[in-house]
């Protein structure tokens, strides 16, 4: 008899699970325009701003749980070589896939990104929300340098 409580119960369990996973999601839900694009050093707290001082971009989140995200730098211009056309992708981050938020970060499972290494990953960033503005914060990584940094986006909710 009680294995047959929990048999019931557990449709109920299911509903209710997914409910609150949607509710975190909630939160992030709608389209989100870049206001700022910065690079943070561990060590010193030095700031740098990799994709100018005015970005431009989107980051979208679906209801359905998909993601996509566009920033460009400034000053970004038609390319006329080759070599122009290489060098816009310093100034690009574009990715899509699907995401499920854990508390304060939100993981995204790449499915198409402007950078073929992401394909197939998780990216993983912490986010924090507060009225109309998101926080994104990557991960501390290595740069080339060897010096320990992170990304620090700030986007605006549109209306």
């Amino acid at each position: 008899m009680t294995k047959c409580k929990w048999l019931a119960l557990a449709p109920l369990l299911l509903v209710a699970m997914a409910s609150s996973f949607a509710a975190e999601r909630d939160v992030l839900v709608g389209n989100w325009r870049i206001v700022s694009f910065e690079r943070e050093f561990q060590a010193t707290g030095e700031r740098e701003y990799p994709m100018g001082m005015t970005p431009t971009g989107n980051i979208l989140f679906f209801p359905d749980g998909r993601m996509a995200v566009v920033i460009t730098g400034e000053g970004r211009k038609a390319p006329s070589t080759d070599q122009d056309r290489a060098g816009l992708l310093n100034s690009l981050v574009a990715y899509t896939g699907t995401y499920r938020v854990d508390g304060d970060k939100w993981i995204t499972t790449v499915d198409v990104s402007a950078n073929p290494a992401w394909v197939g990953t998780e990216q993983t960033r912490s986010f924090r929300v507060s009225g109309d503005r998101l926080l994104e914060m990557t991960a501390w990584a290595a740069r080339p340098d060897n010096r320990m940094a992170r990304a620090q986006i700030t986007y605006e909710r549109t209306k």
